[in-house]
């Protein structure tokens, strides 16, 4: 069965609709390089249109009511946002959910060093990626400095006009016949990722070692407002400088970096807050730490989602433990992450048949998991069944895919963590050219398909 490329449908006027909502999504994930950011501009876009601080409503001691629409923010890198509707919520919820970070290299604790004249941060990098992409290139560095007084120095270097910009070295051609002989995992190392950082000296006449580190260490301090201890309590992300770009003499795509899993975020976050009334509950997960297993406080396996489910059944006076299983249990859920698409420079790893192609719509994985299925969410039959009719209602172009070959590869997402709780669950998404990689590539086309797809499960699931 072979799927139609989306463009062929859409008339002149409604691609300027696609360009512009591509657009606002560029300009998204061009200022959003970290969890953090993600999750502050989600908050903004969310209140706009009208979503409350469900601490506030607790604050107040306020009830929640069908059409109330509140947000909760955990740790300032994951929120969920909550549009309640007509039915009871014990009778499930319609869930979108994806990840806001990306792989990318953080800087250590106690990472400055001087090394023959040259001042270079030790990294630690984070998420799975082919570490000889990220060198010799530029990068910004992004995040947070907090002081011992409990300040917090919100960090962007590289992005802005005139700002400096940093990279991680690389050995030249000329000297690097072993390095290419090695395997790919190995031509660089995990700890040969450390980032250029300064070249000259403090201006002093004593007699001092270490003058390089020094001077970038006192430019730190007047600039930037942090010292050297100040690095313990830190979260530095080195990510690639640079807006995102329209890509082809088309501009029918968008090269950046973070498309994993922000282009499923972004629609995902939009079609919520753009829901008007609906009769199942709404919701919109973002999380952090998919990349590296969902791990952690603000990961997917924490107990913040169920929490603040419960949270929000209380104030609508419908909590108990058992109506919150029972929603739990009768919840639907599109788990939203990026799908690998069709490279026609590497046609070996994919089979034909079972891949997801560059604007061919949202893309459903019924399984994700490694060869043999391992790790796995199996998505039923019947709830695909369910989804094929609302998309096929809907206009929505989607295809259906395996992340590669079969003994090849293979990954996984958020989706097998919300089944756990007996609810319908299927990986969905956007198919990505150059997953992983610094910079990345999807189709607008495909992005706008998501957008559509999001809000049409949530009206009718």
């Amino acid at each position: 069965m072979e799927t139609k490329n989306a463009w062929t449908k859409y008339s002149a006027t409604d691609k300027k609709k696609i360009f512009q909502f591509a657009e606002k999504y560029r300009k998204f994930i061009s200022d959003c390089k970290t969890e953090r950011e993600c999750i502050e501009e989600s908050v903004k876009i969310a209140e706009k249109k009208g979503y409350v601080n469900l601490e506030k409503i607790k604050s107040e001691n306020k009830k929640l009511k069908p059409g109330d629409k509140v947000y909760a923010v955990n740790m300032k890198k994951s929120i969920l946002l909550f549009n309640i509707g007509t039915q009871p919520i014990e009778e499930g919820l319609n869930i979108l959910g994806a990840h806001v970070d990306s792989p990318r290299i953080d800087i250590k604790q106690n990472p400055v060093y001087e090394d023959k004249d040259l001042v270079l941060f030790d990294t630690h990098y984070y998420g799975g990626i082919k570490k000889y992409q990220w060198v010799a290139r530029q990068m910004a560095l992004r995040g947070v400095v907090v002081l011992k007084n409990g300040k917090v120095l919100n960090i962007n270097i590289g992005d802005n006009p005139g700002d400096p910009v940093f990279c991680i070295t690389d050995i030249l051609v000329h000297l690097a016949e072993k390095q290419l002989k090695k395997n790919g995992e190995h031509v660089v190392e995990g700890e040969d990722l450390d980032m250029l950082a300064g070249s000259m000296p403090a201006a002093t006449t004593a007699k001092e070692k270490e003058l390089v580190k020094k001077n970038v260490l006192s430019i730190l301090k007047k600039k930037y407002g942090f010292e050297e201890e100040d690095f313990v309590s830190a979260e530095l992300e080195m990510v690639p400088a640079g807006e995102a770009r329209d890509c082809g003499f088309d501009e029918s795509m968008i090269m950046g970096y973070g498309h994993d899993d922000r282009v499923c975020s972004y629609p995902s976050l939009i079609a919520l807050t753009e829901s008007g009334r609906l009769k199942k509950t709404g919701v919109c997960i973002l999380v952090d730490k998919e990349e590296i297993g969902s791990v952690g406080a603000t990961g997917m396996t924490s107990r913040f989602f169920e929490n603040t489910v419960a949270e929000v059944m209380e104030r609508t006076g419908q909590y108990s433990e058992l109506k919150l299983r029972r929603a739990l249990a009768s919840s639907k859920m599109l788990s939203s992450d990026v799908s690998s698409a069709y490279d026609p420079n590497y046609p070996g790893f994919f089979e034909l048949k079972n891949t997801a192609y560059l604007g061919h719509g949202v893309v459903f994985n019924k399984f994700t998991g490694v060869r043999g299925k391992s790790g796995s969410n199996d998505a039923s039959a019947e709830y695909i069944g369910e989804l094929r009719s609302i998309m096929d209602k809907n206009k929505v172009s989607y295809q259906t895919a395996e992340l590669g070959k079969v003994d090849i590869g293979g990954g996984g997402t958020i989706a097998y963590i919300l089944a756990t709780y007996g609810m319908n669950v299927i990986d969905s998404g956007v198919a990505v050219l150059n997953m992983h990689a610094p910079m990345e590539v999807i189709s607008k086309v495909d992005l706008y398909e998501a957008l559509n797809c999001y809000k049409a499960f949530l009206v009718n699931a």
